[in-house]
């Protein structure tokens, strides 16, 4: 399977705007994007973001701006499973297998689209181990996170994202990528 996407999403969450550019091609995703956002201050990021097979992140490279000055960000998975970032090890997420931008609609891609959630509610809820990157200070922190399909409905495929105490039912397309994100963001682009 070999698809080319533009997506842009309205990120509600941060009155802002992202688009990305996504080619996945067999069980690897490559993405470029850009984002926009004004609260709690303005910002900008890009990034880009290659995976290895099976949709595992290999690396998420990052700049951002705001007020405060700009930043960059290199978090890096190794064949080991180790997580670096800016080169420095990141023991905390051993083992994880997925990066986690924060409010980018995008990263929600890859464990749906490894397990076919997008697919059917028969699959089952997954628990993760994320790379989570808080936007725009880009500090790097372990996440849980469960996401469990839920029954398909008229208009895609549904799943139940648990993070803490914060649980959204988000909505994807038959290519697995996010359409509405409930209090995050919503695409505007089919």
């Amino acid at each position: 399977m070999s698809i080319s996407r533009v997506l842009t999403w309205q990120v509600t969450e941060s009155t802002g705007y992202e688009t990305a550019w996504a080619e996945v091609d067999g069980e690897s995703l490559r993405a470029r994007g850009r984002a926009v956002g004004t609260v709690p201050d303005p910002y900008w990021i890009s990034y880009t973001l290659e995976t290895g097979d099976g949709f595992v992140t290999r690396v998420l490279r990052v700049s951002s701006e705001d007020a405060l000055g700009a930043r960059e960000l290199e978090l890096v998975r190794d064949g080991a499973g180790r997580w670096s970032a800016d080169g420095a090890a990141l023991p905390a997420l051993d083992g994880a297998l997925d990066c986690d931008l924060g409010l980018c609609p995008l990263t929600n891609t890859m464990p749906v689209l490894r397990h076919g959630l997008h697919r059917s509610a028969a699959r089952g809820e997954r628990r993760f181990l994320m790379a989570w990157v808080s936007v725009p200070d880009l500090t790097v922190h372990a996440s849980p996170q469960r996401y469990a399909p839920l029954p398909r409905t008229v208009h895609g495929a549904r799943v139940r994202f648990t993070s803490g105490d914060f649980q959204r039912d988000v909505t994807f397309d038959g290519d697995g990528f996010v359409v509405d994100y409930p209090g995050l963001a919503h695409r505007l682009t089919r």
